[in-house]
């Protein structure tokens, strides 16, 4: 496993914007984030973009298959299916820790950068997890969720939320990361502040989860195996986390 490397998390970033002032904008076919993590978690290019049967794998080394997902969850069950019969799989799935929002007009004018309030974690891969609950149990199945501080651009086009879509994000800097490798490393992925015993309204609180993410986060928790239904509390469901 290759360790953290803040500055090769760095060069791998200025290596994927380089390629993509080659290729223009126009012509731009990765997003820079994935691009760049891409070449942060395997240097050597060779092992990169391989053909696995039918599939091609972000990356395939001698260490089994990494997939950098950045959203969308649900276009991995296929490739799942087919990698984990062979392969052991790691799912690599940024957040970011740090935010910065750029919006962009039509005519290309940038706003001023301003911090979004909100602070990502590890909890937010849970969301996706719901889309491939039914490869959750697999033993060649593993996470790894680098969190980011990053600047995101969007585009002024009416569209979206608010009126904005994001085009583009792109890292600064990588803060932290965190692996899960199986049972005992799951509490890493439950949101902060989580009481020992709690509803569902108390987890989606803590995660800062709307209802509908709240509902698919703690549906996933649950097909991991790292929160039980214990009860009731009133007319509500009580839950606990799973200790390994």
């Amino acid at each position: 496993m290759i360790k953290m490397d803040e500055a090769r998390f760095l060069a791998a970033c200025g290596q994927a914007l380089e390629d993509n002032r080659r290729a223009g904008i126009g012509t731009l076919g990765e997003k820079t984030l994935h691009a760049a993590l891409k070449r942060y978690f395997e240097p050597d290019e060779h092992f990169r973009e391989v053909a696995v049967g039918r599939y091609v794998a972000d990356i395939m080394s001698p260490g089994g298959i990494i997939e950098i997902q950045t959203a969308g969850f649900g276009r991995l069950r296929e490739k799942l299916s087919f990698f984990l019969e062979h392969y052991p799989v790691t799912v690599v799935y940024p957040v970011a820790g740090l935010k910065w929002l750029i919006s962009m007009s039509g005519e290309g004018e940038l706003s001023k950068r301003r911090k979004s309030p909100k602070a990502g974690g590890a909890w937010e891969l849970l969301i996706e997890l719901y889309s491939i609950r039914e490869h959750l149990q697999s033993p060649g199945l593993s996470f790894c969720v680098p969190v980011l501080e990053v600047e995101e651009y969007r585009l002024r086009d009416g569209k979206g939320r608010r009126g904005y879509t994001r085009f583009e994000r792109m890292p600064i800097r990588l803060m932290e990361e965190i692996w899960v490798r199986g049972p005992k490393d799951l509490p890493l992925l439950m949101p902060p502040g989580l009481p020992g015993e709690f509803t569902a309204k108390e987890f989606r609180a803590c995660g800062g989860f709307s209802n509908m993410q709240g509902s698919l986060a703690l549906s996933a928790a649950r097909a991991l195996g790292a929160v039980e239904m214990i009860g009731k509390k009133g007319r509500a469901y009580l839950y606990r986390q799973v200790r390994a």
